[in-house]
């Protein structure tokens, strides 16, 4: 059987981490799962309210059960060869859970439900040592404050079981830096 790696990238904005995904996904010939906030939020407008981040983590969660879904049938020709796959995924629960207690101050108990029952195999969390792209969905330009939402992911990586890596450097660096601890789940 195929056994399914699924790689998350997290990390605050503008720290590579969409680009990040679809450079793994171009060099493992695999697939990745878009952020789905991204898309509420080019339809919705850059304001959103508590209510929306829980509807947001809903979406997210749909999205990658149907991309691991569709992952999984595209892959089940190989199952006699035992192929690990990786799907990288850009955003999950700990995303979401950042931004309520960032922004609100509070989360949803469905999200942080979420974050205890999803089970992941590796976490990469970018630094915020990039230059800030502007994007019109971007909030947060000063280093301060991304500072500030990058230690907010690391304490979460650090009180968590699943290995992580952090990703830093220069872009190249970042994708070397990637495909490495890529290829050590890989190898198991």
């Amino acid at each position: 059987m195929v056994s399914i790696k699924k790689v998350v990238i997290i990390g605050p904005e503008s720290t590579g981490k969409s680009s990040l995904c679809a450079q793994l996904a171009a060099h493992y010939k695999t697939t990745w799962v878009e952020e789905y906030a991204r898309e509420f939020l080019l339809t919705n407008g850059k304001e959103y309210t508590y209510e929306d981040l829980l509807f947001i983590a809903q979406k997210q969660v749909v999205l990658e059960e149907t991309e691991l879904e569709n992952f999984s049938s595209v892959f089940r020709a190989a199952e006699s060869r035992g192929l690990l796959a990786p799907v990288f995924i850009d955003t999950d629960m700990y995303v979401m859970k950042t931004w309520c207690e960032f922004v609100f101050k509070k989360c949803h108990p469905w999200i942080l439900n979420q974050v205890a029952e999803r089970k992941y195999d590796l976490y990469l969390l970018c630094n915020v040592d990039v230059p800030w792209v502007k994007d019109i969905l971007r909030e947060y330009p000063d280093l301060d404050t991304r500072k500030k939402l990058y230690h907010h992911y690391k304490d979460a990586m650090v009180n968590q079981p699943v290995p992580w890596v952090e990703i830093s450097g220069s872009y190249e660096q970042r994708l070397s830096i990637a495909v490495k601890a890529v290829d050590n789940l890989l190898a198991g």
